[in-house]
């Protein structure tokens, strides 16, 4: 049975409800954040768009990292706003990190909700003991990538998916139970091993995907992480989806790569989970839940207040494992 720190469940939503849209990293077109925002007014919320979001600095970022994090601030601190949907990653959120306390997150408990490079927000809010989601982003929405922004809206409002999905010929089987945590391997691995990380007594199921990298890169990140956490506290692994990777070693998938990395730990790992920049399947960061992995299939279940409604993803070839072309 899982014991550790008690995170904190941001409450669910309600019909008439706020919720912010800010850009912490890359910018994004207006028309995004405003084609995103009707999505969101459709399911009954009242959107808010962050004051300097198209402040486009350097021709890459939504405004300078003072811009971007009064944004944030002015998102968490508005007991009003219940949610806050980040419009995309790219590179960035690292810069807010220094600039937002701890306690902010703690004293006015809410959704986050992004993933890749937000990937370092939504860890500095876990490691505080407040629970996020990673999953699609302000452009995602605006763009209705669906099944992932279905199940977000579903979440928000206090619908919980318990996730079912094929087996993978990599998947180590077995049980785990622990908070979930991780999302973007580059940004994770950047941030683990600094004064952000979670409480060294606490069981975690960690979870990366990774987006335009080359294997070594990813051998070496992965490296990078198993040397700053105490893998001892590692209870189970997911590995999500990795899209666009440069083969440069004579490995047939990532998979296969990472899982040998595991064999000295016995503990289950999932592969293929549908988790990562395509996808975009929400996951709840910081929620205690439960991994049970076979060959044959893999469930997740959160264990946090909610109703619970099965979620059975069919993920056909080539999103479970794409296997190299020789």
């Amino acid at each position: 049975m899982y014991q550790g720190k008690k995170m904190i469940q941001p409450p669910y939503l309600k019909a008439g409800d706020k919720v912010a849209l800010i850009s912490p990293a890359y910018w994004v077109p207006q028309e995004a954040l405003i084609q995103a925002a009707e999505t969101i007014r459709g399911w009954g919320l009242q959107p808010v768009i962050g004051p300097h979001t198209n402040n486009l600095n350097v021709n890459a970022y939504a405004g300078t990292a003072d811009e971007r994090a009064a944004d944030m601030l002015w998102a968490l601190e508005d007991d009003s706003i219940k949610a806050v949907i980040c419009s995309r990653g790219g590179y960035g959120s690292i810069h807010l990190l220094n600039r937002i306390s701890q306690e902010c997150y703690l004293q006015h408990p809410k959704w986050l909700i992004g993933h890749g490079d937000i990937t370092v927000l939504l860890y500095a809010a876990t490691s505080a003991g407040m629970m996020g989601i990673h999953g699609p982003m302000a452009f995602q929405i605006a763009g209705n990538q669906e099944p992932a922004t279905s199940i977000t809206r579903n979440i928000l409002f206090g619908t919980l998916p318990q996730y079912m999905i094929p087996g993978n010929p990599y998947n180590r089987s077995g049980h785990a139970e622990g908070i979930l945590v991780g999302g973007n391997l580059s940004s994770y691995s950047a941030i683990a091993g600094t004064k952000f990380h979670l409480p060294p007594k606490q069981d975690i199921i960690l979870f990366i995907e990774e987006v335009e990298e080359s294997l070594h890169g990813i051998d070496r990140l992965f490296y990078m992480l198993s040397l700053q956490m105490d893998f001892e506290k590692v209870k189970g692994v997911i590995f999500g989806t990795f899209r666009s990777i440069r083969y440069d070693l004579q490995y047939g998938s990532v998979e296969q790569m990472l899982v040998a990395h595991l064999r000295q730990y016995d503990i289950p790992v999932c592969c293929g989970f549908p988790v990562g920049s395509d996808s975009c399947i929400p996951l709840i960061e910081g929620a205690p839940c439960s991994l049970d992995v076979t060959t044959e299939k893999v469930t997740l279940t959160f264990n946090i207040n909610g109703s619970v409604e099965p979620y059975e993803i069919n993920m056909p070839d080539p999103t479970i494992i794409k296997e190299k072309e020789l």
